[in-house]
């Protein structure tokens, strides 16, 4: 009988102390636990230690107050035709104010939200030209957030932020643009080789008047000089030898000059080979041609 009493009074007492531990319950940081009693909404549990009646309230569930991050892929069409793909990270997150909203309004949150993002992107892409998306990511992603925010208030939720992360044509279409780039630009660089091309010959040819401009005058003043030195040696030949005659003095000068060209050909490193007659005979012909030639050109005169 005794034992049976102590078993009894265990019992009773482990029934106590269970109960009243399944009375107590912890909420983490950053979330609130949805309190209800049968089955009804009682009142959202803050964080720390927290008390519910045995056996009649109960934590029916717990909603993280956390930025959470929704990752979509959007695929629409352009106004010119091209089919993109749009990835948007959707941050959002619960206000603490409307728990009960958040809990029971939305079976699936991240669905509602791909939803809405959907109907705002197929509203705006598709009118929007593929240079033209590329350029308005910013406008994009701004006018997610703000229809999000007042769509998603209704249901407890904060849209932190909308990022646009990327665009992605298709393949063909993004391989067909690198193309279109690659030749604009080597047309730009055509252009600038050509222009440079251009300027190298024009300086070119600047160089080349100026440096035949310069020859010329570097003849003319060695012809002058040899002239007057040719004047000199005549009449210095002519008072050594008074009985000496025009022609015997033309004919040293024409033997002088002879060798003089014989030497300034060798002297020359881009001369070829040369097979020139230059005995005594083959000069005396020689002098003997141009004198013909001279006296043939004074008897024309």
């Amino acid at each position: 009988m005794e034992s049976a009493l102590s078993f009894l009074f265990l019992v009773i007492v482990l029934l106590v102390l269970g109960t009243a531990i399944s009375s107590f319950f912890t909420v983490q940081t950053a979330e609130v636990a949805i309190i209800t009693r049968f089955g009804q909404f009682l009142r959202a549990a803050q964080p720390g230690l927290g008390w519910k009646v045995p056996f009649i309230d109960m934590v029916a569930g717990r909603v993280s107050l956390r930025v959470n991050q929704i990752a979509l892929v959007m695929e629409t069409k352009t106004r010119d035709n091209v089919f993109v793909k749009i990835p948007i990270s959707v941050q959002t997150r619960v206000r603490p104010e409307k728990v009960f909203e958040a809990y029971y309004s939305l079976s699936d949150p991240a669905a509602q939200i791909q939803a809405y993002v959907e109907q705002v992107v197929l509203g705006h892409v598709p009118g929007m030209t593929l240079d033209e998306v590329f350029a308005s990511q910013s406008s994009i992603a701004a006018t997610v957030k703000r229809e999000l925010d007042v769509d998603m208030a209704a249901f407890g939720f904060e849209i932190v932020n909308v990022l646009v992360t990327d665009i992605v044509p298709d393949a063909k279409v993004k391989s067909a643009m690198n193309d279109i780039n690659a030749a604009q630009r080597e047309q730009v660089a055509a252009n600038a080789r050509g222009e440079a091309e251009k300027i190298l010959v024009v300086k070119k040819a600047e160089a080349e008047a100026e440096s035949k401009a310069l020859q010329g005058q570097g003849i003319a003043n060695q012809r002058r000089a040899i002239i007057e030195g040719l004047s000199g040696s005549i009449e210095g030949f002519q008072k050594a030898l008074g009985e000496a005659t025009a022609r015997d003095v033309m004919q040293l000068v024409l033997v002088t000059q002879y060798f003089d060209t014989l030497k300034s050909i060798g002297e020359s490193d881009r001369t070829n080979t040369l097979f020139l007659s230059h005995t005594p005979g083959a000069v005396s012909s020689i002098s003997e041609q141009i004198m013909q030639s001279l006296a043939a050109t004074d008897h024309l005169k």
